[in-house]
């Protein structure tokens, strides 16, 4: 049996209800009407963590709150329209997910996304840092190796800078681990706990197989099998969907459980552990993906690399560049911005 500590803080999203007295959160969704968001925003309606969700994009948010708020659920549901009105959405709130953005077409790699997201998420968070400067900011917008760098520097122009409150959303990355180890196991996934450490691009991405909860082993060639497939799920579902967009279901079930993680920490339960991409000082690269001990005001601990295997350090060493470019190009971004 695992134990409390060790179990997925995913357990978030599966059981009906919390515990915590003060399930009292204003939440706001980022590009609310897309693939991710729309889902998303269902996942976040049915949960008794959020009082109030507030539902921002430049179109069909009005319709997407109305629907969401026959639910019979408690948390209140706005939708704002454009540029004008989002101010108001993000006033007062406690957590702001961003999953807004353009999705991935067959050929493309995430970096293709950089030109249009890059600027969708520096406006986002410029308006995130004037009108809601204390909230977690969760970054889902792709290249998210790009879009946290972005994001600092937003918060660091406006004088409004904490990197214990600026998460780039991986949780996908270890929902797959989890599932495909689970799979070629025969194990229950929901017990099933893989670190992905790094970043969220292709071979950056670095499941720790090494330190599974339960103790899993594989022979090389199905290790090295079961890495590529987790690094390319993405494009897995992007070649499934033929043209017709990328992950957003599961990317919604991922974004949803780390809200949870996030906001149960944030509510005083201890031991909560999310790997994600933030500021960090575990590598050469500034910003990296590694579990972290979530608490009352965001980050309260990087629980770091950890014991790892060679394989797995190869994998390291051969990310790091790419990663290194990658924050650059964000933080050159915002730079040479007017």
């Amino acid at each position: 049996m695992l134990s409390a500590l060790a179990r997925p803080a995913g357990a978030a999203l599966r059981r009906s209800f919390s515990t915590s007295a003060q399930n009292n959160a204003k939440v706001a969704v980022l590009g609310a009407s897309g693939g991710i968001g729309q889902p998303l925003s269902l996942l976040l309606k049915n949960s008794p963590l959020v009082s109030r969700l507030t539902l921002y994009d430049i179109a069909h948010t009005p319709g997407v709150a109305a629907d969401l708020s026959h639910i019979e659920t408690r948390a209140t549901v706005k939708g704002y329209l454009g540029p004008e009105q989002l101010p108001d959405c993000l006033k007062g709130c406690d957590l702001v997910v961003i999953p807004a953005g353009v999705p991935r077409k067959p050929g493309m790699t995430r970096d293709d996304l950089f030109n249009t997201n890059a600027t969708i998420v520096a406006n986002l968070t410029a308006a995130c840092a004037k009108n809601c400067p204390e909230a977690m900011i969760c970054i889902i917008a792709n290249p998210v190796n790009s879009t946290i760098p972005i994001t600092s520097e937003v918060f660091k122009k406006q004088g409004v800078y904490n990197p214990n409150k600026i998460f780039g959303v991986t949780t996908l990355d270890v929902v797959r681990a989890n599932t495909f180890v689970a799979e070629l196991k025969g194990l229950d996934p929901a017990r099933v706990n893989v670190p992905v450490i790094g970043g969220h691009a292709g071979k950056t991405i670095i499941p720790l197989i090494s330190q599974c909860t339960p103790k899993v082993e594989f022979p090389q060639d199905q290790l090295t099998t079961l890495t590529g497939r987790i690094q390319e799920a993405g494009t897995e579902v992007v070649k499934a969907k033929a043209g017709a967009g990328s992950a957003t279901l599961s990317m919604a079930y991922a974004g949803a459980r780390f809200v949870f993680s996030l906001l149960d920490a944030m509510n005083g339960k201890e031991g909560v552990v999310e790997c994600s991409f933030v500021k960090s000082q575990e590598t050469d690269c500034t910003y990296f993906s590694t579990p972290l001990l979530l608490g009352k005001k965001g980050i309260e601990k990087n629980l770091g690399i950890g014991k790892i295997s060679s394989f797995e350090e190869k994998m390291i060493a051969e990310a790091i560049p790419e990663l290194k470019a990658s924050i650059k190009k964000g933080e050159d971004f915002v730079k040479n911005m007017k």
